[in-house]
């Protein structure tokens, strides 16, 4: 199943899409349509986030009531005409995973980490496909990251490597954009990596029974059109059941909860030139068939 979140005039200004072959069916309008018969299903961002795997269901059974309907119903809506928002956007945490690609450890000339390396970023920083980042003025060293993001489906605490991907809801495609300068102003490196808008997600959220192994997906980024990313998860330090599971002997992971799993080799840190990422930049981030999350870097006002 392929979720959106999108921009509308509801009360909290989001609202829940299902993509389908003919459209994306509007979870609200078609759950209180009285021909499905379909009230009781999770119609809104909070509600199905909160619910995370449990509501994948009642989500499946309104799928397959609403598309023998075609594509004139009235819940069915034009994808392009939509005004994306973060695809998972209210997470409780954000927790991001540094150094993880064995090529970009030896890019950044850093040492082979023992556990991952986390880090947290806040909400403000998340952003939509195709929304634009503001670069403020005062900053320089702007880097691009590519990432696979996994949302987590359910509860869970002293989750085993094992049972690990048990609770995955799904994955969506991140950029971890990064202002190298703060990033290493101090050991800590949140200053540099939560600004906002920092983390563009999307366009999409894809569940976990539609991708397959998350160790074998091809990641790439693209700055202006050209490749500078180019890799496969594959090559992870520590895979996602490992993430997982280690994240969650220190606190209780969340239905909703997204954890940015670590970039590949070819980020802007890692090359002789240096050519920092400016206003008018635009950076493509496509992971395995999670779709293409676009956003153009703009000066901050």
């Amino acid at each position: 199943m392929i979720l959106l979140t999108f921009r509308t005039r509801t009360p909290d200004g989001l609202s829940l899409g299902i993509k389908t072959r003919t459209g994306v069916i509007g979870v609200k309008a078609a759950s209180t349509a009285a021909e499905l018969g379909m009230d009781s299903v999770p119609d809104t961002p909070e509600s199905f986030f909160a619910q995370g795997l449990l509501a994948l269901p009642a989500l499946e059974a309104l799928v397959a009531r609403a598309l023998p309907f075609g594509s004139d119903a009235a819940w069915l809506l034009d994808e392009s005409a939509l005004t994306l928002a973060p695809c998972v956007p209210n997470p409780e945490k954000i927790l991001c995973v540094g150094l993880n690609y064995r090529a970009h450890i030896a890019e950044s000339g850093a040492d082979i980490p023992d556990v991952p390396v986390l880090f947290s970023k806040f909400r403000s920083a998340l952003a939509a496909a195709g929304e634009p980042v503001p670069l403020p003025r005062h900053v320089v060293q702007y880097d691009y990251e590519a990432e696979l993001a996994v949302v987590i489906g359910k509860r869970g605490k002293c989750i085993s490597e094992r049972d690990a991907l048990d609770y995955v809801l799904g994955y969506c495609n991140a950029n971890d954009i990064s202002a190298r300068e703060l990033q290493r102003r101090t050991s800590q490196w949140l200053l540099g990596k939560t600004l906002d808008k920092f983390l563009p997600l999307g366009p999409c959220l894809v569940t976990a029974d539609e991708v397959g192994d998350p160790q074998q997906l091809p990641i790439r980024c693209w700055l202006n059109a050209e490749v500078r990313q180019d890799s496969n998860t594959a090559d992870m330090l520590f895979s996602v059941a490992q993430i997982i599971s280690y994240a969650s002997q220190y606190m209780t992971l969340q239905p909703g909860d997204i954890i940015c799993t670590g970039t590949p080799e070819g980020v802007v840190l890692g090359t002789d030139e240096k050519a920092w990422m400016k206003p008018g930049d635009e950076v493509t981030v496509e992971v395995g068939n999670l779709g293409r999350l676009t956003n153009r870097m703009v000066a901050e006002n």
